[in-house]
């Protein structure tokens, strides 16, 4: 039986604030876990309006201080925005008070304008050591690093996993890590990542689902939001389908609307299983982090509780 996780960005919504939208990812975290989902994980973005989820270590705190047998860890920690000896000692103290039920998931993004870059004190090519930081950030949860002992990260057994961004499929197979991967090359490069792994190979496929009656609704908030950052540069609160639908949309915003929604799983829960199992057919996904966000919560719940049922 596939696991099926969840990927929280803990998006804003109109009308709400960022605290709003962060005390809603604890929440959802909390019915995910009654529910039954094996993971639960929050994200990086930095200064982004629309998105409250900046600081996923702390957050994932959070998460875990309100949950008790969830899973539970960031998809991802940026690792070029952060030193790797800050990184383990960071995850050190969520083991030490979470044992066993720590994630460390980690990507190779960094801030997507020069000025974030700049203030986050680091620029594009902090990306190019991407395995570089990994294997240094691993170092500390066994040896050390050149006489540097991170504390109490060491000796602390916290699996780490590595997002497809990039190159990150390569850097997950030569590491022996496990590959996150979403989008359109999913089954590319999870076929790659299998050929070239050293070790067990294991996939996690990111998907955006919905399923319910116009479940196809349900993806158009956060596709818009996605659309509109694309023509403004803005990515802004989510808004309600029927007044996205209300909208008089340019070609250029259409064209990226329909771009943003292609790919997605949607349907009753019958289109839904037939698609979700053609997905771990064809990727060979051992589990599949599902992201749908949406305008309403009580929606969006009834969405992922009809998925869990499929199973």
């Amino acid at each position: 039986m596939t696991k099926l996780s969840i990927l929280d960005r803990s998006l804003v919504r109109q009308g709400h604030d960022p605290a709003r939208a962060l005390r809603d990812t604890v929440t959802f975290a909390r019915q995910a876990e009654a529910l039954g989902y094996h993971r639960f994980w929050v994200s990086e973005h930095h200064a982004v309006p629309g998105v409250a989820g900046s600081a996923p270590t702390v957050l994932a705190s959070a998460v875990a201080a309100a949950t008790s047998r969830i899973r539970v860890g960031t998809g991802g920690v940026m690792l070029p925005n952060h030193r790797p000896l800050v990184v383990a000692e960071q995850f050190g103290v969520l083991d030490a008070l979470y044992p066993g039920r720590i994630d460390m998931g980690l990507g190779r993004s960094v801030g997507f304008t020069g000025g974030i870059r700049r203030a986050l004190g680091h620029d594009k090519q902090d990306a190019e050591n991407f395995a570089e930081q990994i294997e240094e950030l691993l170092d500390y949860f066994t040896r050390g690093r050149d006489g540097v002992h991170a504390m109490p990260a060491e000796g602390r057994k916290v699996p780490a996993f590595v997002l497809a961004i990039g190159s990150g499929a390569d850097v997950a197979a030569e590491l022996g890590l496990p590959l996150v991967i979403g989008g359109g090359r999913a089954e590319e490069g999870a076929r790659r990542y299998r050929e070239r792994v050293k070790g067990t190979p294991y996939v996690i496929v990111a998907a955006n689902i919905a399923v319910g009656e116009d479940a196809h609704l349900l993806q158009l908030p956060e596709a818009w939001a996605t659309a509109h950052s694309r023509t403004r540069g803005v990515f802004p609160p989510l808004r309600s389908p029927e007044e996205i639908l209300s909208m008089e949309l340019t070609e250029r915003e259409r064209t990226y609307l329909d771009e943003a929604l292609r790919g997605q799983i949607h349907g009753t829960e019958e289109q839904v299983a037939r698609r979700l199992h053609e997905l771990v057919e064809r990727t060979g996904a051992d589990e599949v982090l599902v992201t749908m966000n949406t305008y309403d919560l009580d929606r969006r719940l009834d969405s992922y509780r009809r998925l869990i049922s499929l199973r």
